[in-house]
Formats: structure tokens, C-alpha cells, sequence
């Protein structure tokens, strides 16, 4: 996922936790804000070291969710910014389980409208 799909800087962050809404499950919580001005959505990716104490579970987990995403970009509405926050449920997930129930919380939060064939087969 290119550079121009992050959501990068702290006040970006901020703006979208502050002014967004969100939606949660047992694994993540997404906040969402309207972006009527983007070309295409960003993305911000938040594990904190209550979901893994070392530098490599929480970079495999951000890795895993960036893959999703990538995986569905067209499904994914463009005018908009959001966050994706793993909890500590999260912590020992397979890569098919982080689809799951990522894809189950983006649709929560109204970013996606339909799950993919690929979640429904596994």
C-alpha cells in the first residue's frame, strides 16, 4: 500500500478520533470520517503494545491488516478517512481469522458494503 493511503501525521490522526465515528467488535474498532476532497481513501493502522509486547507480533498484525486492505481496494469507498485499531483479541489471529473479522468491522462501519466471496468460502 503506497504512502498516498496512509493517514500519516498525529493531527490527521487526531482529526479523525476526535470528529469520527466509530464502530468496534471483539477484534478491532474502526473510526470513520467523510473526506469529500480525497482521490481515493487513506488508512490508519494503530496496534498498541497491550495487543503484542514485542515489535514483531504487532508488525505481523499491521501487516496482515494492510494486506486485507490492499487485497480490496476497490471495495473500499473512496471519500474517506479511517483508523483501524486492534485490540487484544487479536493477538494470536491467523491471517484468515484477521480477515474475518476485519471485513465483519469494516462493514459495521459502513466502508465496505458487501464481504467478499474469498471471506465466505474459508
Amino acid at each position: 500500500m503506497r504512502k498516498s493511503y496512509r493517514v500519516k501525521t498525529e493531527n490527521d490522526f487526531q482529526r479523525v478520533f476526535k470528529s469520527g465515528n466509530s464502530v468496534a467488535n471483539r477484534a478491532f474498532v474502526i473510526y470513520k470520517i467523510e473526506k469529500p476532497e480525497n482521490a481515493h481513501f487513506r488508512v490508519g493502522i494503530s496496534v498498541g503494545k497491550k495487543v503484542g509486547h514485542t515489535a514483531v507480533v504487532r508488525n505481523r498484525l499491521k501487516r496482515y491488516i494492510r494486506a486485507v486492505l490492499t487485497e480490496n481496494k476497490a471495495r473500499i469507498e473512496p471519500q474517506i478517512d479511517f483508523l483501524v485499531i486492534a485490540r487484544p483479541y487479536v493477538r494470536d489471529f491467523s491471517m484468515t481469522e484477521i480477515r474475518k473479522n476485519l471485513f465483519h468491522a469494516l462493514i459495521l462501519a459502513n466502508v465496505i458494503e458487501e464481504i467478499p466471496d474469498k471471506v465466505e468460502e474459508d
